[in-house]
């Protein structure tokens, strides 16, 4: 299921069964799994845990997964991580609650990434369903501090919109910390991964997440990792 820019009301289910797209995912050579429990985000507390065992154990470690969406407490890491989960995402609750994210870095070294959702410059929280007054970059650095693995960055304005990433925002973000960057939102083409390779990838830019383009057909896994692999002279 894929939002526009974070309304649960535009929501779109592309795929009913969930075991079976992480599985076609990965045979279609996808570097890592991006999953996040939208019920589990406006709830606050997860709310599709066994689908997502379900997943992990369809995988069987066949790929890192990436997993946010309601974890607010380090119980829920803990038991995330020992089902299978590579890296587990705090957003709302890193924002909310800054001792949290830094008791979960301090308990999970390398395994905590940090969600940071904004629009126009400013964080959102629940789901992207209430904006922040916190300034991006502040937070960023912040975050740092304690320890993140990595941040996503999603720019919630462009989210499911496929109307480009914010390659702007995402370099300015980059180039203000040293922690690296996941850049999410609106990607949409071939030219959006060779614009990130060339443009981001030098300023610690280490991945994008490509969502509802590949499930309406505009971006196809394949080649765009083959056009990744070509900017970065990988290929």
């Amino acid at each position: 299921m894929r939002l526009q820019q974070g309304r649960m009301e535009s929501a779109t289910v592309f795929a009913e069964d969930p075991v079976a797209m992480a599985r076609y995912w990965a045979a279609q050579g996808a570097k890592r799994l991006h999953v996040v429990d939208l019920n589990g985000a406006i709830a606050g507390r997860p709310k599709n845990e066994k689908v997502i065992r379900d997943m992990i154990k369809a995988l069987g470690g066949a790929l890192p997964i990436e997993l946010g969406g309601g974890i607010r407490d380090l119980d829920t890491i803990e038991s995330y991580i020992d089902a299978g989960v590579t890296y587990v995402v705090i957003g709302t609750a890193a924002v909310k609650n800054p001792g949290f994210l830094s008791d979960a870095c301090y308990a999970f070294p390398g395994r905590i990434i940090a969600g940071l959702d904004a629009k126009d410059g400013k964080v959102a929280v629940e789901g992207w369903s209430k904006m922040t007054g916190h300034d991006v970059a502040d937070l960023a650095k912040k975050f740092e501090e304690y320890g993140v693995e990595a941040l996503i960055y999603t720019d919630i304005g462009r989210d499911g919109m496929m109307s480009g990433v914010n390659i702007e925002a995402t370099l300015k973000l980059a180039q203000s910390i040293k922690t690296p960057i996941i850049a999410s939102g609106g990607l949409n083409s071939i030219k959006d991964v060779q614009a990130i390779c060339e443009l981001l990838v030098p300023e610690g830019i280490i991945g994008t997440i490509a969502g509802r383009a590949l499930y309406e057909g505009k971006l196809d896994l394949k080649k765009a990792q083959a056009a990744a692999d070509k900017a970065l002279g990988k290929a």
